[in-house]
């Protein structure tokens, strides 16, 4: 099994960041499909303030890259993400096409 763990950032806005807590309790049950197909076994997503974190557990199969190509893709996955980029905003070190950014793995205790 494969982890990835991303970092985005929500608008500071309390109104949006409800919004946006409301819409993963309902997520688009072919967007939960599509993720779920590519070989992500789990996927969670914690929030602090307005920073959010997400935890992949993937299929050792897995390919990022090509996750990503099918994301791309699917007009549905992108009218999901269109939808999202409205309470999502990049991280302040993000590059302009830069939105989920991978975080590197520093230490771990077992």
């Amino acid at each position: 099994m494969k982890r990835y763990c991303f970092a985005l950032d929500l608008k500071d806005d309390p109104t949006l960041i409800a919004e946006y807590r409301d819409w993963h309790q309902n997520v688009w049950p072919e967007i939960k499909s599509k993720i779920l197909e590519s070989g992500v076994k789990s996927m969670d997503i914690y929030l602090v303030g307005n920073r959010m974190f997400m935890i992949m557990d993937t299929t050792d199969a897995f390919d990022l890259h090509q996750k990503a190509a099918q994301d791309n893709a699917d007009a549905r996955v992108q009218e999901w993400e269109e939808l999202m980029w409205k309470y999502q905003k990049p991280l302040p070190f993000a590059s302009p096409d830069e939105k989920w950014l991978l975080m590197e793995k520093i230490f771990e205790l077992r």
